[in-house]
């Protein structure tokens, strides 16, 4: 069914979409897809007959960057209206036969870049400084020098194209077949009344966070033997991704196998260094987060299956819409442009939360530059979770209105900034409902453990999970790694984040096979960057309780550069502090000592 065949039942629930097309099968969004492909078939055989840059070719290049430019909004407003159909109706047809379209538009826009890619390769230095500093484009030049940093580290068109073809039948075939493996892989266990339970391993997770912790280890045990009947395919996976990796680094002259996850999340390995530094000096205050919980749940025995265990308290508050709708905007009180923000995305129906059959799962944001618009898609129940995500989602929208009347070359941020506002916004709800006197006990034990639970995670999981694909790479290098091995470096990375917190029989050897991130084939190190945004996050946020609304200023400049500016300049600009050194990583760390203090004083009132 498509959008203008949606008859919702909650208007105010389900989100607008007319301001991308009018519908799916209509002449407007038909008119405007074959457009899109005219113009990028168009600008790739302009682009393929510039050659390369010099002082004549250079105006050439100058507009076939702005034509780019102009291009790219477009390509990514058509994915952004597709993908909001087919989260909405997982039955649409229509968009499912434009998503696969879509691919291969978005292929042929990529070929149409590879000619820039292999100018900014060759390009003399003096060259590409001059293009550079064009009054065009000169407010882009941290764009482009990422753009040169990536081509100079590639190799020529002729071989990146075979490596870019190989691929499908190797490197992200590899990937294929882990997922195909993960999708079909059952696993048994043991349910609270005593029944043995087929579930797919899809819903491993879920089930961890079950309230009965023999149905928590019985999953645990019982998925973990699943997976040790097919470890050796799945090793031969990693290996496989690791050493295509390797070897792709080295023919593109990659300096060191992080160098190209530093480039892509737009830090130095200073940064790098001082924040897991940091982390690895104040290791027992977060370890001391996990000793709460164990306390909290009263836990005789504490393995890793119970780190995302509940507590044992009923939930008293349930939201409806309405009620959810006013505590987003009353915990954004002291932020009155956000909050107008928010509001107006409610009033203009921005926001897809209805529950019903046939949406996807999860939570997220889109956005068009094209028509400067978001939306947000979540499913309601009604939860204080539920406010969460509605808060969060909020939060990454409010990051693309801060952003929204940049250039295109400016609005491309990596994955260390993309969860700033979002965490920033969610931590303002949390600490309003904690605040607030009419949140019942036991809804502020919940948020609160579910603030700690996030802390141990970005903190000590996180971590743990660099540990081992760090020292994977490091092996990786001089060959193949057996499962034994893998084991060990996965254990070893474990007990160095956790150390005794888990008993001697609680660790996870196979985490390594279980985790989706390590199998990505588009990006290695899918780990640091999101303790990065994490700690920078509540950086802002610890400034914004001390400084009030002064400081809002600040935090939209800081927003507004995540595209255009290293991080490293923008913490220095906007808090002041240099975060390649280890002492401020430290301070955001040791700030969860508070939090942690108010978490065990709240747990111990309800059980008085």
């Amino acid at each position: 069914m498509s959008d203008t065949q949606q008859k919702p039942k909650a208007p105010d629930m389900v989100w607008d979409l007319s301001s991308y097309f009018p519908g799916i099968e209509t002449v407007e969004y038909e008119q405007f897809m074959k457009d899109l492909e005219s113009r990028i078939a168009a600008r790739r055989e302009a682009m393929a007959a510039i050659g390369p840059l010099t002082a004549a070719t250079r105006p050439a290049w100058i507009a076939a960057l702005l034509a780019l430019e102009e291009l790219a909004p477009r390509a990514s407003h058509a994915s952004s209206y597709i993908g909001c159909l087919s989260a909405a109706d997982s039955a649409d047809e229509a968009a499912e036969r434009e998503d696969a379209r879509l691919a291969k538009i978005w292929a042929e826009f990529e070929k149409a870049g590879l000619p820039l890619d292999e100018m900014l390769r060759t390009a003399p230095d003096a060259e590409f400084e001059a293009l550079a500093a064009a009054p065009e484009i000169a407010d882009s030049q941290h764009y482009l020098r990422r753009a040169r940093w990536s081509a100079r580290h590639s190799m020529d068109t002729v071989r990146e194209s075979l490596a870019s073809d190989l691929s499908v039948d190797g490197l992200h075939a590899w990937g294929r077949l882990y997922e195909k493996i993960a999708g079909k892989l059952e696993f048994e266990f043991t349910d609270e009344d005593g029944t043995i339970q087929k579930r797919p391993m899809a819903q491993r997770r879920g089930l961890l966070e079950h309230a009965n912790p023999a149905v928590r280890k019985s999953v645990f045990q019982g998925s973990n033997k699943s997976w040790e009947r097919v470890e050796h395919v799945v090793a031969s996976c990693l290996n496989a991704i690791s050493g295509t990796r390797l070897t792709l680094y080295r023919e593109r002259g990659v300096p060191h196998y992080l160098a190209q996850a530093l480039h892509e999340s737009a830090i130095e390995r200073a940064t790098l260094d001082a924040m897991m530094g940091a982390i690895e000096e104040s290791v027992e205050l977060s370890r001391g987060i996990v000793r709460a919980k164990k306390e909290a749940l009263g836990l005789g025995t504490f393995g890793f299956q119970d780190l995302a265990a509940p507590l044992p308290v009923k939930l008293k508050d349930e939201f409806t819409w309405d009620e959810a709708k006013r505590a987003v905007l009353k915990s954004f009180a002291r932020y009155p442009r956000l909050q107008e923000y928010c509001d107006r995305a409610f009033r203009n129906r921005w926001i897809e939360a209805e529950k019903r059959n046939g949406k996807r799962p999860g939570a997220f944001c889109t956005s068009s530059s094209l028509i400067r618009e978001s939306r947000v898609f979540m499913t309601f129940n009604g939860t204080v979770g539920d406010v969460m995500t509605l808060a969060h989602e909020l939060g990454h929208a409010f990051h693309n209105e801060v952003m929204k009347d940049l250039r295109n070359m400016r609005r491309y941020y990596p994955m260390t900034l993309a969860e700033t506002a979002s965490t920033f916004a969610e931590a303002m709800l949390v600490s309003e409902l904690v605040d607030s006197p009419d949140t019942s006990p036991e809804t502020k034990a919940y948020l609160l453990d579910a603030g700690i639970t996030h802390g141990a995670a970005f903190l000590l999981d996180i971590p743990m999970r660099f540990y081992f694909e760090d020292a994977l790479y490091a092996e990786r290098s001089s060959g193949e790694l057996s499962v034994t091995r893998i084991k060990e470096l996965m254990v070893a990375a474990q007990k160095r984040s956790f150390g005794d917190t888990l008993d001697a029989d609680g660790f996870d050897p196979f985490f390594w096979a279980s985790k989706l991130h390590f199998y990505i084939t588009g990006v290695s190190f899918y780990n640091f960057p999101y303790t990065f945004g994490y700690l920078f996050s509540r950086a802002l946020s610890e400034r914004f309780r001390a400084e009030g609304p002064s400081f809002a200023a600040k935090y939209e400049a800081a927003l507004e550069a995540t595209g255009s500016r290293p991080a490293e300049e923008i913490s220095l600009e906007v808090l002041g502090e240099d975060m390649r050194t280890r002492a401020f990583w430290k301070r955001v760390v040791d700030s969860h000592a508070r939090d942690l203090g108010t978490y065990r004083d709240v747990v111990a009132s309800l059980k008085k």
